[in-house]
């Protein structure tokens, strides 16, 4: 008897260390969430900034410049909720202000536009790189909390379900060719 109620003692210990380990491991997954959204956050804004600082130096033409500065705004004052739009309407813009190199050409040939181009090349190769870092960390807590132990268990607590950041972050072409 005693070596019985020994044994479910042992067994029941395991399931609680495992379940214990697995609550963990789905607490760092959220930890790598928070962080790899801050990252991206970061990546954003300094993509904004850096675009409505271009947009306002005056080496672009008007129309661009309000196109760009307009873009880099709606991004940079988005609620939540249009986040994600905001940021793709501003990828859009980006891509259709230097669709063509003679634009990039412009920007380059201007006092202190190689710096300026540099640095919107390096902010618009940076965002699709946070945001897949962003949604494979979000994939991986998506992929633990489906478990059913996960479910039964309740071993996600109260925390949201982790939602993928989607955006067109595709960069203008002709100003990561010329610049890279």
């Amino acid at each position: 008897m005693t070596a019985t109620l020994i044994w479910i003692l042992v067994v029941l210990v395991a399931i609680g260390l495992y379940l214990s380990w697995t609550a963990g491991r789905l607490d760092r997954l959220h930890a790598r969430i928070d962080a790899a959204r801050a990252a991206l956050d970061a990546q954003l804004l300094r993509r904004a900034s850096v675009a409505q600082e271009l947009a306002t130096s005056g080496v672009l033409d008007p129309a661009a410049s309000i196109v760009l500065y307009e873009a880099a705004h709606a991004a940079r004052q988005a609620e939540e909720e249009q986040r994600e739009v905001a940021e793709s309407e501003l990828s859009q813009a980006l891509r259709a202000v230097f669709a063509d190199s003679q634009q990039v050409e412009g920007l380059r040939e201007a006092p202190g536009g190689e710096e300026a181009a540099r640095e919107l090349a390096e902010a618009v190769r940076r965002v699709p790189m946070a945001r897949r870092f962003h949604n494979d960390t979000v994939g991986a807590a998506r992929r633990l909390r489906e478990h059913r132990k996960v479910r039964w268990f309740r071993l996600a607590g109260h925390a949201p379900f982790p939602l993928a950041f989607e955006m067109d972050d595709e960069p203008p072409a002709a100003l990561v060719e010329r610049v890279a």
